[in-house]
């Protein structure tokens, strides 16, 4: 990236700043480190955004600790795939008590690319260290712990999130930025509609997870024998080298019952009162949008980071059930029926709700920490010396 995009932005840095409207700060994807480097040569105050949830990080810059105590190999192997996934991790800050099982999968490197892949992460995360502030789409009561640990080795890192929540009112320019990689089927929200409050599990695995067609199948009859109201998303490339076909049978006995749509607008299904459950694959943005809403999760995280937020959905947030990877409809049955109807489902939900006010706290009040952390931030900028 740094030999074909590096020289062309610093030549559009260059041809802003000899406008009427020069450049005053860069914010860049953590990725993208060679926009350090521009900013560097040309005096331009830069903060990185990371995408992910704060632990992914903090993952990412102990992954020399986990090599030196033998807990992770130096290349890709999957041996590990046995029961040293199983061993107890307490050298990371703030995770005691996570397995190796759980870490990002390209931090313990179970699969060809991962060791490219965190290489490329160690990189920009230390280039990062000479930005102004870091910045996560979070917020500091969910992930303070973490904050603080990463600002004493990085700069300031602030939770400034959840960003849909900063939004003081959706206009037509922040349609146009969504990055939803499917067309949205906004049927759903009217089949939502017509549910009771609560009643309803939003199933979706996200824009990118694939499955066996067998792992179908049992989503498909643990739904069916669950016997909860279901709004499932399938998108045409769900399975694995072939098209995602259910079952007539399956079909035929949940059509009162279940709605499936190929995507939909998330955050306004996660926001509908009809919602009462969210089967997700735990990718950072579905994780913080299903907080933001105050619905609790069944988790079935597939790889990198997502293995990470499902542990702490799920032992130190207690809004979340782990489905096993090897996942079978028996399982699938019992914890959706447990979410929906169980007592650990209510204790869940109402730590999900606290959550969401919480949120809401930090966005939308004056001394909201998100609100206090945005006024940090501008406050570095204006006191760079560039500026």
């Amino acid at each position: 990236m740094d030999e074909t995009c590096l020289a062309p932005f610093k030549s559009l840095l260059t041809k802003l700043n000899a406008s009427s409207s020069p450049v005053t700060c860069i914010v860049a994807d953590l990725f993208m480190g060679f926009t350090l480097d521009a900013a560097k040569e040309l005096d331009i105050p830069e903060i990185v955004l990371w995408t992910s949830g704060v632990s992914a990080l903090m993952c990412v810059h102990e992954q020399n600790n986990l090599l030196e105590r033998g807990l992770v190999p130096r290349e890709a192997s999957s041996v590990l795939a046995n029961d040293h996934l199983d061993t107890m991790i307490d050298c990371v800050p703030t995770m005691s008590g996570m397995r190796l099982k759980h870490l990002p999968s390209f931090v313990r490197k179970t699969s060809p690319g991962d060791e490219y892949m965190l290489e490329g992460l160690c990189l920009q995360a230390e280039r990062a260290k000479r930005a102004s502030a870091i910045i996560f789409n979070t917020f500091y009561e969910l992930e303070s712990d973490l904050l603080d640990a990463l600002s004493s080795v990085f700069p300031p890192c602030y939770g400034v999130g959840p960003f849909k929540l900063l939004e003081k009112e959706s206009d037509e320019s922040v349609e146009f930025i969504k990055s939803n990689l499917w067309k949205e089927e906004n049927t759903c929200l009217k089949w939502l509609e017509s549910k009771p409050k609560s009643s309803v599990i939003y199933v979706n695995f996200g824009s990118t997870t694939v499955m066996s067609h067998q792992y179908l199948l049992e989503f498909c009859w643990g739904l069916a024998k669950s016997n909860c109201p279901f709004l499932w998303i399938i998108r045409p490339d769900l399975v694995d080298g072939k098209s995602a076909v259910l079952p007539p049978e399956f079909l035929e006995e949940t059509s009162s019952r279940g709605m499936l749509a190929s995507w939909c607008p998330q955050e306004q299904v996660l926001y509908h009162p009809s919602i009462g459950g969210f089967l997700t694959h735990s990718g950072w943005n579905s994780t913080i949008e299903s907080i933001s809403s105050g619905v609790p999760m069944i988790c079935w995280p597939f790889f990198a980071d997502q293995l990470t937020n499902c542990w702490w959905c799920c032992n130190k947030w207690e809004i979340g059930m782990e489905l096993d990877t090897d996942v079978k409809r028996e399982e699938v049955s019992k914890l959706v029926i447990e979410l929906m109807n169980g007592d650990k489902g209510k204790e869940m939900r109402t730590n999900a709700i606290d959550l969401k006010y919480k949120a809401q706290k930090a966005c939308t009040s004056p001394f909201g920490s998100s609100i206090v952390n945005l006024g940090k931030v501008i406050h570095l900028l204006q006191g760079s010396p560039s500026n």
